[in-house]
């Protein structure tokens, strides 16, 4: 019997040290936003996506991409996690992985935050100032009326970006700083 209850206790242990797994490096694996809303199309939902990629914060990034309602992928960008960190080091501990993992986490909480989707991207009485890399397209979108979105590249940066019917493509429509 003494026997059998060594049997047990020691296959238990060995079982939950083959099944255990860093929660570190786990927790942020696999964690994957997905919203639809209407961007290459004024009534047709384009398919938003954004998940944390990589084992370990050092080699981590946020996928972000975009697939239009027929199925396309119409942009694809990857932010490494080490630039992210890099733009909040002074305002945030970031010196732990757990630190890190769970600001990457609060990222991809709120990529797709209302706030970023732009209703339409530019108003008519928008006008062009140095952040506007492109007039023209800044000029098509006033008229298209066609929706944009906002991600944060860093503390200070952020990209705008839209569909261009003429270029049928995603292109930046403004790049700036946070206000």
């Amino acid at each position: 019997m003494k026997q059998l209850i060594t049997c047990i206790f020691l296959c238990t242990i060995f079982l939950v040290a083959c099944n255990s797994t860093d929660k570190d490096d786990a927790a942020g694996k696999d964690l994957v936003k997905i919203v639809t809303k209407p961007f290459s199309d004024s009534l047709k939902a384009d398919t938003f996506k954004v998940q944390i990629l990589g084992d370990k914060p050092d080699n981590m990034h946020l996928a972000f991409s975009i697939t239009s309602f027929n199925g396309k992928q119409i942009y694809d960008v990857d932010i490494k996690a080490t630039d992210l960190f890099k733009n909040y080091i002074a305002t945030i501990d970031l010196s732990k992985k757990k630190n890190q993992i769970k600001f990457l986490q609060e990222e991809v909480n709120r990529f797709f935050d209302d706030e970023n989707f732009m209703e339409p991207a530019v108003d008519e009485a928008d006008l062009p100032d140095a952040n506007v890399p492109d007039k023209a397209f800044f000029d098509e979108l006033k008229k298209n009326r066609l929706n944009g979105f906002i991600y944060r590249l860093g503390k200070e940066s952020k990209n705008y970006v839209a569909w261009s019917d003429k270029e049928g493509k995603v292109k930046t429509y403004y790049t700036c700083c946070t206000k």
